[in-house]
């Protein structure tokens, strides 16, 4: 660090010298000025560069003659100087957004002599989500995983350290973290939130090994630790099958600005419970390809947000049947589609940001957690960023973190 400050402080003071051995600003009389490169040009942004290069340019005419005015920016230089020696230190820091998903429609369509069972699904990303800060650990031996929400594991338990001991495997590196989970997104809530950080733990290594493996790669490993991790690496909308980890891109089957609000009691659904009351003989009989046609072509609606895990977990948990049905009552046409997202707890609204009325003044709702959320994609090499205006809300306040030892 005392480096860094030396080296841009010695490149400051050159600049300087350099600028100030002639007025500070530079009067071309008689000739026309040199056209402007485009990243000089007044208003544009260098490329690789935190602040804006401008260049004030006011031209006059006096007795025939053209005047054009130059004012060095120093702020710009400063970030030029510090972004190179960014580059040249190397990467020790990463904060990344870690998005949950929602299952718009989620078909069974079999068991598997795995034990696992085949789906047929249309996932997409939402703007509700987890931020998580990485820095190297001069530790060359573990990672250490702190959080702000008690009851979330930091051993080896946690897929943010299962993929970053599968990006070590896999890849021969051997960089070991610091980690903090600023937790957002509700555990047990069918939104694919531990999948994500996993996911986001993956992108965060390879970004600090000089993205060694490709896109597809971190793709088709996550797959080994999470069936719902790989479709993390889709561009933030995909038809997936198998157990999940097949991941077909649907480029923008959906509006982004479709408005949705997120309602989860304060129970969890246990996935291995709610797989264990599971009967194949009591599903839609919905072809999956059917539906995600006529959701591209016609948008949402509640014929086609068919969920086969929705009367299991409504046995796992009575109380969760009677929030659906109590949003649909309350709805007075709000939503187009009520529905739970992959095997609950979480009920999902679609057309509205804005809760029903009685998850405020029911006494019996006091402690849900809810959000308003959107849709949300990510280009190609680049990891999704959180929107803005994402806000979440939750009954509870204070929560203290946890830390590994």
């Amino acid at each position: 660090m005392a480096c860094s400050a030396h080296l841009l402080s010695q490149s400051l003071y050159s600049s300087h010298c350099s600028s100030s051995a002639g007025p500070s600003n530079l009067r071309s009389q008689g000739r026309p000025p040199a056209r402007a490169s485009p990243a000089a040009r007044p208003g544009s942004r260098a490329r690789g560069c935190r602040g804006v290069v401008s260049l004030r340019v006011a031209a006059s005419f006096e007795e025939g003659r053209r005047q054009v005015e130059v004012s060095y920016d120093p702020q710009a230089r400063f970030n030029q100087i510090a972004d190179q020696i960014d580059k040249d230190a190397g990467m020790t820091r990463l904060n990344l957004f870690s998005p949950c998903k929602i299952n718009v429609f989620l078909r069974i369509t079999g068991k598997r002599p795995d034990g696992f069972h085949d789906l047929a699904s249309l996932f997409h990303v939402i703007s509700l989500g987890d931020t998580i800060k990485f820095s190297l650990s001069p530790n060359k031996s573990r990672d250490r995983l702190s959080t702000n929400v008690p009851g979330v594991p930091v051993d080896e338990s946690n897929l943010i350290i299962k993929a970053l001991n599968l990006y070590r495997q896999k890849t021969g590196t051997n960089n070991f973290f610091w980690i903090h989970l600023d937790k957002k997104v509700p555990t047990g809530a069918g939104l694919g939130g531990g999948s994500s950080n996993a996911a986001t733990a993956l992108w965060a290594a390879n970004q600090f090994a000089g993205c060694i493996a490709s896109e597809k790669d971190l793709q088709e490993w996550s797959g080994e630790i999470g069936s719902d991790i790989p479709f993390f690496f889709s561009r933030g909308a995909a038809y997936c099958t198998g157990r999940g980890e097949i991941v077909q891109d649907i480029p923008n089957p959906l509006p982004e600005n479709l408005p949705m609000v997120l309602i989860k009691p304060p129970e969890a659904c246990s996935t291995a419970e709610v797989y264990r009351r599971f009967k194949l003989e009591q599903t839609s009989q919905a072809d999956p390809l059917t539906l995600l046609k006529e959701i591209t072509q016609n948008g949402i609606s509640q014929d086609v947000c068919v969920n086969d895990l929705e009367p299991p977990a409504f046995e796992v948990l009575p109380s969760l049947k009677r929030l659906k049905k109590r949003i649909i009552a309350a709805s007075r046409d709000d939503y187009s589609a009520v529905f739970m997202s992959g095997s609950g707890s979480t009920i999902v609204g679609i057309g509205s940001p804005d809760p029903p009325a009685f998850v405020y003044d029911d006494e019996d709702y006091k402690d849900v957690f809810w959000s308003e959320a959107c849709l949300l994609t990510r280009d190609e090499n680049e990891w999704y960023r959180e929107p803005i205006s994402s806000n979440a809300t939750s009954s509870k306040e204070g929560l203290q973190g946890s830390v590994a030892d």
